[in-house]
């Protein structure tokens, strides 16, 4: 940052009462560190405070982006039984000559071994928090194939300033006077990422909601499906399985744990987009089986080739299955509907870029004698959300066509035969021309790119295939009975959070029924 101050990791992200959890930091000059942790939920709670923190002030090494920071442990935290399944905020402050520098860290309490109270966990999208950060360079969005957890998150990713521009999605047409997103990164000296991922965009405002209704949730890292698959195993407490907002990047053991929930019965709400587009491995740091500080402990480090999968050591062999493309790349043959019922191939952007700029940012009804409509008022042909803007930023959705005027799966793209569509929204991809960031003269455009996996070429007659997406609402039941909720857009919870009545009503229908 361009001033002196304080930063931080927490290593392991997750843990249960009687483990511990250190802190990695570095201070500027080596200035005494104050800590603060804080559960953070409906309401903000201390729960530890530790004062004159000696620290020292550690460089942050070329690699970090690739193999962490490899800071020494300035203070480790033991979890007390007390302690609440949730977000716990790791507030970190310096005193330089008289003005107060703060930073945040993060890690989270996971569920007892035990039975919980609760039937609804809540799986926060840490993968893709890692996969945009860019603390110390570059993330998997800038050339990088590695992201490494051992090392701060960039500013914007665990708090942001309220103000004009916070989200990134657009919420008035681009002819109207408004703050812009980048300007508000920059004004706030955020990541120029930080409005993609992180805790602040989307699970922290559910969860304030949730709490506040007086919903009962734990809380889990993505890490936590792929390395305590018995969360969500056979003998698991949990009736319903969360996803909130941008949940990106699923390694394979991740998705059998969920999918398997979701076989055996379990019921799963997707009030997410872009929803598990990314098949990412989580690999130990060394490849040793130990941490880069040293220590046995869970995977450290997330590995995404993305458009390089062809460099994937595991492209070509007998591994191909964890081959890091997208997940409905023909050469992996899961495509993410199998277990959502939709697909960001099939969606795209809506209120972002140069894609469905005027759109209503809400989504046309279909099917409104549907259950989760109980109560709502609303009818056949009504927009939901449009006020609040809740279609916004990236969508998910899926192959349909038309009978008798509604809108029916083909299933040709995986999205399962019963697959109910409750509402539509139109979205698009990125194109040469429309894209944020648009590529290199070298480089094929998004469009392009998905064209290429899901058919095996990117002519024009294949990428048209692909340019008229929608964001779907929509639902279905699995063989063994459970309910899959997909909300098809990342920004469902911006309508809880700005209190639309009807995206209220629904969210508690989805939860009271399925919990």
């Amino acid at each position: 940052m361009a001033f002196e101050t304080v930063t931080g990791y927490c290593w392991p992200q997750s843990a249960v009462a009687g483990e511990r959890v250190a802190l990695h930091l570095s201070s500027a000059g080596g200035r005494p560190v104050a800590v603060e942790v804080a559960r953070v939920g409906s309401e903000r709670v201390v729960v530890h405070e530790e004062v004159d923190v000696p620290v020292g002030d550690h460089p942050t090494p070329t690699d970090a982006p690739a193999h962490g920071c490899r800071w020494p442990i300035a203070l480790d935290v033991a979890i007390d039984p007390s302690w609440r399944s949730g977000y716990h905020e790791v507030l970190l402050s310096i005193d330089v000559d008289g003005k107060r520098r703060e930073s945040r860290a993060f890690f989270i309490v996971r569920p007892p071994a035990e039975r919980t109270s609760s039937t609804i966990l809540l799986a926060l999208g840490t993968n893709t928090w890692h996969a945009y950060n860019d603390f110390g360079g570059r993330n998997l969005y800038t050339g990088a194939t590695q992201s490494s957890m051992l090392r701060p998150m960039a500013p914007g990713y665990l708090w942001k300033p309220d103000g004009a521009g916070q989200r990134v999605t657009s919420l008035h047409p681009p002819d109207h006077q408004s703050a812009s997103h980048v300007g508000y990164l920059r004004m706030n000296h955020l990541s120029p990422w930080g409005g993609s991922a992180g805790w602040p965009n989307w699970e922290l405002p559910f969860v304030r909601w949730a709490e506040g209704e007086g919903y009962d949730i734990d809380v889990v890292t993505n890490a936590d499906l792929e390395e305590h698959p018995e969360l969500l195993g056979p003998d698991s407490p949990y009736r319903l399985y969360l996803s909130v907002g941008h949940d990106e990047y699923w390694s394979g053991p991740m998705r059998d744990t969920v999918e398997g929930f979701i076989a055996r019965g379990g019921n799963a709400a997707f009030l997410s987009g872009n929803t598990a587009f990314w098949q990412v491995r989580l690999e130990d740091a060394t490849n040793d089986g130990t941490t880069s500080d040293g220590g046995a402990g869970p995977a450290a480090t997330m590995v995404g080739y993305k458009g390089f999968f062809k460099q994937d050591p595991v492209f070509g062999t007998d591994r191909q299955a964890e081959l890091t493309t997208i997940w409905s790349d023909h050469l992996l043959d899961r495509p993410e509907n199998h277990m959502t019922g939709v697909s960001f191939t099939r969606g795209g952007y809506h209120r972002i870029g140069k894609r469905v700029t005027r759109g209503a940012g809400g989504y046309t009804l279909h099917r409104p004698e549907h259950w989760i409509f109980d109560g709502t008022g609303l009818d056949y042909g009504d927009v939901l959300g449009a006020e609040v803007t809740i279609v916004g930023y990236e969508c998910d959705g899926c192959d349909f066509t038309y009978r008798d005027g509604l809108p029916y799966p083909t299933g040709t793209d995986g999205t399962p035969g019963n697959f109910e569509i409750l509402g539509t929204a139109p979205a698009a991809h990125f194109t040469r021309t429309t894209a944020s960031r648009p590529p290199a003269p070298t480089e094929p455009s998004e469009i392009e790119f998905i064209a290429s996996r899901l058919f095996d070429d990117r002519d024009p007659a294949s990428v048209e295939r692909i340019a008229h997406g929608h964001a779907v609402l929509g639902s279905y039941v699995s063989s063994g009975g459970g309910t899959v909720i997909t909300s098809g857009c990342t920004d469902w919870v911006w309508g809880l959070a700005e209190r639309d009545r009807h995206v209220e009503q629904i969210t508690r229908n989805i939860l009271d029924r399925l919990m």
